[in-house]
């Protein structure tokens, strides 16, 4: 049998809700989905800098292990060098796209030894509703993406973009058929992300979320970050 992961998914729409059993079979990140180019191009010189390989095209998609995504409500990771990233994630069921939201939690001490390692040593949490991609197509560009994490016990804004600074679906879709793949049936697909709020950094708890101001609905979702320790 191939890898998968089975959940149950919530397709919420405007008409009302309907919770269905949902296979995943294939997990793509897409990095480097920024719009703006010169932008795109500072932070990938900064990474340059402390050591992350540029990417040899933008965007880039990198496959992790499709049991790498989950809807848990905690996660366990190596020490106290990763830290989540909220992302508006896309899939295929049914014959129509969905979005939702997930995140691409990433091991920032191995990063520059090789983002594909990176992402594949974190578990990516994600919720498990999703909205029809044709209900929010037409005002795509004011949705947002907002995540929250703990310090010294307080919750703290981390991160707070709209996705008019990503790629579209539509362009981040015609960029994978690029790059040879597909948005199939079974396929999970992270849309990109936005900066954090003073730095990158771990923390014990990491809330995120996809906002649709003009529907007034919301998709967010919460986790634990637990440390393993590191004994060799």
């Amino acid at each position: 049998m191939p890898a998968q992961i089975t959940f149950t998914a919530r397709f919420t729409t405007r008409d009302g809700s309907e919770d269905r059993p949902v296979t995943l079979t294939r997990a793509i990140v897409g990095g480097w989905t920024g719009r703006d180019q010169a932008a795109l191009q500072h932070h990938i010189d900064e990474l340059a800098k402390i050591g992350v390989t540029p990417p040899a095209t933008t965007p880039t998609f990198y496959r992790v292990s499709v049991s790498r995504l989950t809807t848990a409500d905690e996660i366990e990771v190596i020490g106290d060098g990763s830290s989540g990233e909220v992302e508006y994630a896309l899939v295929r069921e049914g014959g129509r796209i969905w979005v939702g939201a997930a995140s691409d939690h990433t091991d920032r001490v191995y990063e520059h030894m090789g983002i594909t390692v990176a992402k594949q040593l974190c578990d990516k949490p994600f919720a498990p509703e999703f909205w029809p991609l044709d209900e929010v197509s037409d005002h795509w560009d004011q949705l947002q993406i907002r995540s929250h994490i703990l310090e010294d016990g307080t919750e703290v804004l981390y991160q707070d973009g709209q996705v008019s600074g990503l790629l579209s679906p539509d362009e981040l879709l015609a960029s994978l058929r690029e790059a040879g793949g597909a948005l199939d049936e079974g396929t999970f697909l992270f849309g990109g992300t936005c900066g954090a709020q003073g730095g990158v950094r771990y923390s014990e708890m990491f809330r995120f979320a996809l906002i649709d101001p003009v529907l007034g609905r919301e998709i967010s979702h919460t986790y634990k970050v637990t440390p393993v320790p590191i004994e060799g």
